[in-house]
């Protein structure tokens, strides 16, 4: 399941991600980036062909815990998880391929 395009101000906590099974990717960003905003259709194209994926966007910046938890440093970060550990990750992707690759990580 896809989310809505814009991302959550609201983030759920890194021990409730930690325990989520199955296949999650966690990406990080903001609505007024403009890697994030270039990023979104290469994004939308590679989960196309993943619908069922729980795809969570987390708005990230300054003091914001999940993010910092995770280390993110650039936006977007796709964080491939996979019964809570994270098995791939992709920065600012910029085509699909990338995702693709690291979707094949999750299997």
């Amino acid at each position: 399941m896809t989310t809505a395009n814009q991302y959550s101000k609201t983030a759920p906590s890194r021990a409730d991600v930690d325990a989520m099974t199955g296949v999650t990717v966690v990406e990080f960003g903001t609505d007024w980036c403009g890697y994030c905003q270039a990023a979104q259709p290469v994004i939308g194209n590679a989960f196309s062909q993943h619908s069922g994926t729980r795809h969570l966007k987390i708005e990230d910046g300054p003091g914001r815990p999940l993010g910092r938890s995770f280390k993110v440093k650039l936006w977007p970060t796709l964080i491939f998880m996979r019964d809570g550990v994270e098995v791939a990750r992709v920065v600012r992707p910029t085509d699909a391929a990338q995702i693709e690759e690291a979707f094949t990580a999750t299997v």
